[in-house]
Parts: structure tokens; C-alpha cells; sequence
């Protein structure tokens, strides 16, 4: 059994992965982010909803958009490891 294949092994940080994943992270957390905002405004507006409405219908809508970037992130990095062996 040789160093790098040991569960022991220091492990090493791939820079290029995680600036891949974050730079999307942002893109697709202003996207959902702003769709959350949007979408909580449009339907409340839809419904005929006052301002509690609709802030609590972006509340929950921007709840859901942390679900999908904490979705989106633990995929990416099944995808692009953050770490491998030394």
C-alpha cells in the first residue's frame, strides 16, 4: 500500500474546482435568488395579497432557492472534488 492510495494521506485542495463551482454558485444563486424575489412579488400580486403576503411568499420561495443551491453545490461536488490526495 503506498502513500497516496492510504486513507491517511494529506489531502490537497484543487483551486480550479473550487472556483469552477463557486463562479456558478454565484451565477445560479442570483438567478434563483432573483426568480425567489420575483416570483413571491408576481404571485402575491396574482392572489391579491398585501405586503405580509407577498414578503412571506418570497420568504418561503427565497427558503426554497437555499434548498437548490445547497442541492447544487453538494452535486458539483461529486462532480469536481474540492480535495484529492497529495
Amino acid at each position: 500500500m503506498d502513500l497516496q492510495s492510504s486513507p491517511t494521506a494529506p489531502r490537497r485542495v484543487i483551486w480550479s474546482s473550487v472556483v469552477t463551482v463557486i463562479s456558478a454558485a454565484i451565477l445560479i444563486g442570483a438567478e434563483v435568488f432573483g426568480a425567489a424575489f420575483a416570483g413571491g412579488w408576481a404571485l402575491a400580486i396574482l392572489f391579491g395579497l398585501d405586503d405580509t403576503g407577498a414578503h412571506i411568499l418570497q420568504a418561503l420561495l427565497f427558503a426554497l432557492g437555499v434548498f437548490v443551491m445547497a442541492a447544487f453545490i453538494r452535486a458539483a461536488q461529486r462532480v469536481e472534488p474540492f480535495t484529492t490526495r497529495a
